[in-house]
């Protein structure tokens, strides 16, 4: 029986040292290198790792949500107006719509993995190039957990049955996967 190295009790998602290993071995085989960004320039692993865990803070902090939606329902639309309204009152409908939809957004800050992973990447804890090489990460990992080669995180993330805990399963399991099979800083000389 594998080793379990991760297992939250309120998760379907089990991290293995095969899994693990498993996906290490589909790195290896990719086509492009996977610690090297759009940049040129190549990630260390604990810099990858420090982008997912800051990730799973994110997603601890402002909560979690499968899908992204509108915020307001479909009946709070903007009402008609008729051949007598002026220029000045649409235009002052469309604003207070907007300042509408935008305070109901703020309050509803819940975010999806793929926008977290996005907003780390431009904070002190990441960038563009952790951002994508963590998305990079978590498609080995959900092709060695679904043992599927064309699987990919996103609609894995987006599954009507995944949890909160599934997701932060497979961020932790991003970070360790990073810290073990990810470069390591060059030392200066």
């Amino acid at each position: 029986m594998p080793e379990t190295l991760i297992a939250i009790t309120a998760s379907s998602v089990v991290i293995t040292t095969e899994m693990l290993e498993k996906a290490a071995q589909l790195a290896r085989d990719a086509y492009r290198p996977l610690w090297t960004g759009n940049s040129g320039e190549q990630s260390t692993g604990e810099a990858v790792a420090r982008h997912f865990e800051a990730t799973v803070t994110l997603l601890d902090t402002d909560g979690w949500t499968r899908t992204w939606s509108w915020p307001t329902p479909p009946d709070t639309m903007l009402p008609a107006t008729d051949d007598e309204t002026s220029v000045r009152d649409m235009v002052r409908t469309l604003l207070d719509y907007v300042r509408e939809e935008d305070s109901a957004t703020a309050r509803s800050s819940q975010r999806t993995v793929i926008t977290a992973l996005g907003y780390i990447g431009g904070t002190e804890h990441g960038d563009p190039d952790t951002r994508d090489i963590a998305q990079d990460v978590l498609d080995l990992l959900v092709q060695a957990l679904t043992d599927n080669t064309a699987a990919r995180f996103a609609p894995w993330a987006e599954r009507l049955h995944r949890t909160h805990a599934d997701i932060t399963a497979l961020l932790t399991a991003g970070a360790l996967f990073a810290r073990t099979h990810g470069p390591a800083p060059e030392r200066a000389v």
